[in-house]
């Protein structure tokens, strides 16, 4: 599979994801921050703006009080059993690490415009990637399809950067709507589960993905990450999603069986924009119940564009 990554040059970049495609993506994720600009033209505007921490403080050591110490580092407890007045003494963090969550389930590989879903969550997590690296950051991921969870720890080596990237394109190239869907299917609960055991406090985590298979556990690992952390959700949608046509036939695939969804009638075309829509505004609905940031992605646009629009630009 690597070698059809690195060497197939006929591929639709706009159904699979390569490794040469997605390294292509460095040098234009440099001109990206992920501070939300807020002004009325960003995708944002009106939602709840990103709490983005930054850089914090980590603790070094714990000493004596000595004279022209600032009082509010005075730790109570220790000075208390020893008698003597102890300080905390903290260092600013030189870096900070993210954990990127990508999703390459079947449900991902569909698309009615411009690229399938799996195609800009890989793009999207390429950028997010080589730009948390370039800034110093250490970066990290929890990669999943339908049969497998693959967690790389954070890291500043460049080498695991490249890795995460190449893993993701190798996922990617797996995709085909006719293998057979696994009889136990993969929860997002179980990389987010994954994810758990990685993120630590003050780290930016951004989960990737079409939040098919979600339920009051997954809200709960959120909130629990968001707590002490930056989460923001880039939701990827097809513009099907968004509007279901009415009067048309849908050929539709699990991997296993094929299906034709026909909304000439009524009943099915209320029913599939009912379950988008919900899925929609409960992922939606976090950003104020959790205090996170949701950005949509929309497959019919280029994805590079729609961070642009979302975040600030480096000029």
């Amino acid at each position: 599979m690597k070698d059809q990554a690195e060497t197939n040059t006929t591929l639709d970049t706009r159904i699979y994801t390569d490794f040469s495609h997605l390294k292509g993506l460095q040098r234009q994720a440099r001109k990206l921050n992920f501070l939300p600009r807020h002004n009325s033209k960003s995708i944002l505007s009106g939602r709840h703006g990103s709490r983005i921490r930054g850089r914090g403080l980590s603790f070094e050591e714990l000493r004596d009080y000595r004279i022209g110490d600032d009082i509010r580092t005075i730790d109570w407890r220790v000075t208390a059993r020893t008698g003597v007045p102890h300080v905390r003494v903290y260092a600013e963090e030189k870096d900070r690490s993210a954990v990127l969550i990508v999703d390459q389930r079947i449900n991902m590989f569909f698309g009615t415009k411009r690229n399938m879903k799996s195609v800009t969550a890989s793009e999207a997590a390429a950028i997010c990637a080589y730009r948390i690296f370039a800034q110093g950051d250490r970066v990290g991921a929890v990669l999943f399809n339908d049969t497998e969870v693959k967690s790389f720890k954070p890291s500043k080596r460049v080498q695991m950067v490249e890795q995460i990237v190449r893993e993701l394109s190798d996922l990617n190239l797996q995709l085909n709507s006719n293998l057979a869907t696994p009889k136990k299917k993969m929860h997002l609960n179980h990389p987010l589960e994954a994810a758990a055991r990685l993120v630590r406090h003050d780290q930016l985590i951004i989960v990737i993905s079409d939040f098919a298979e979600i339920d009051e556990a997954t809200e709960q690992y959120l909130s629990q990450m968001a707590a002490h952390n930056d989460v923001v959700l880039a939701l990827v949608s097809d513009p099907i999603s968004l509007q279901v046509p009415a009067g048309v036939q849908l050929p539709v695939s699990d991997g296993e069986k094929q299906m034709t969804l026909d909304t000439r009638r009524d009943v099915t075309q209320q029913t599939l924009q009912k379950s988008f829509s919900n899925r929609r505004a409960t992922v939606l609905n976090w950003q104020e119940q959790l205090n996170i940031t949701v950005l949509e992605l929309n497959t019919a646009a280029d994805t590079l564009s729609q961070f642009m629009q979302a975040f600030a630009v480096r000029r």
